[in-house]
């Protein structure tokens, strides 16, 4: 009876060493002091990015072909290059077609129109020509002034110029001197400083969704930049067969981080907050209490119930339950309990 006795004595010693033992078991856990900081919420999208303006200059006449030098490179032109409107990029030369428009001849009859033309309306005021001789010399000045202006459109089809700002996509390549026909492309300029894209949006949206709305780019060719749009319109109709409502984002591609046709992933920012206290979405704990994270005070973990706000893919806010320079646990938690203490390792 002694030996049991004291048998039964000596295990229950062990169990109280193993408890205090596990009770003085540090869990190492990483942490996080909390701090005020913006939160976004937004709808994810996709869609394809398109110049805002472009145009193909065809030759209006058949000449022989010069191409022109870039101004600021001092040699030709040539693809990706970036052009101011106005800008002469392509030079075609026929002699006989400029005899044939007479600008030289056409000038000096419009001067000559505009000096009988001041003659006339002085005699007129002093009663020496008829107001049917002063209208005379009015129309035919007016003639004169139109066969000018004739002239010098007829002339600018021997130059392909750009009407636009932009970047020369296309520029088919011909010999220098070589006979080109009338409608042949010369070049292909798009203007993509600034850019669009449509989208189509899921139809529980369509009342957060609104016009003016901050747009964030991203394209895996460019993973560490960022571009910024603006939601531009919105059409009020649901497409019956997909759910969806079409949007459409302008575009600020300024450092021209964007090219035409490239695929584009965009978050539409529906809601921001400057200054909230935001946590990593991933360490809250579902309870039947409601959602709960861990916090560290002096050695020691605590769960506390909170309540949510904003939210993102990675992130959201905390509404209640925690405060400024409390130290939320991030990782680590899922073996923790009320009260566990803990060791913390970053």
């Amino acid at each position: 009876m002694i030996l049991f006795a004291a048998s039964i004595l000596a295990l229950t010693s062990c169990r109280n060493q193993d408890q205090n033992l596990t009770a003085d078991v540090e869990i190492p856990v990483s942490v996080e002091e909390l701090k005020l900081k913006p939160i976004e919420e937004f709808v994810n999208t996709t869609g394809t990015a398109f110049p805002k303006g472009e145009i193909e200059l065809k030759s209006k006449i058949s000449a022989s072909y010069f191409l022109e030098k870039n101004p600021n490179a001092g040699k030709s032109w040539q693809l990706g290059d970036r052009v101011k409107a106005g800008a002469l990029i392509v030079r075609l030369e026929d002699q006989e077609y400029v005899n044939s428009v007479r600008m030289e001849t056409n000038q000096l009859n419009l001067e000559l129109m505009e000096s009988e033309l001041r003659k006339q309306e002085s005699l007129y005021e002093k009663g020496g020509v008829t107001l049917r001789e002063l209208k005379t010399a009015s129309i035919n000045y007016e003639n004169a002034k139109t066969t000018v202006v004739t002239s010098k459109l007829q002339l600018e089809k021997t130059k392909i110029s750009a009407p636009i700002d932009g970047v020369i996509v296309d520029l088919p390549y011909h010999t220098q001197g070589t006979q080109v026909e009338a409608g042949v492309t010369m070049v292909k300029i798009m203007d993509y400083k600034t850019m669009y894209m449509d989208v189509q949006l899921p139809e529980k949206y369509i009342s957060v969704i609104k016009p003016g709305q901050v747009v964030k780019l991203t394209n895996y060719t460019i993973p560490d930049d960022t571009i910024i749009g603006n939601v531009t319109q919105l059409s009020p109709a649901i497409n019956a067969d997909t759910r969806t409502f079409k949007g459409t984002v302008s575009i600020d591609n300024r450092d021209f981080l964007l090219r035409p046709g490239m695929f584009v992933k965009a978050d539409i920012v529906t809601s921001r907050k400057d200054s909230a206290i935001v946590i990593p979405k991933n360490i809250i704990l579902s309870r039947q209490r409601g959602k709960t994270v861990f916090i560290v005070d002096r050695g020691v973990a605590a769960e506390r119930i909170i309540e949510t706000g904003l939210e993102n893919i990675t992130d959201v806010e905390v509404t209640r339950g925690l405060a400024k320079n409390e130290r939320v646990v991030t990782s680590g938690f899922e073996t923790l309990s009320n009260r566990s203490k803990v060791k913390i390792i970053k």
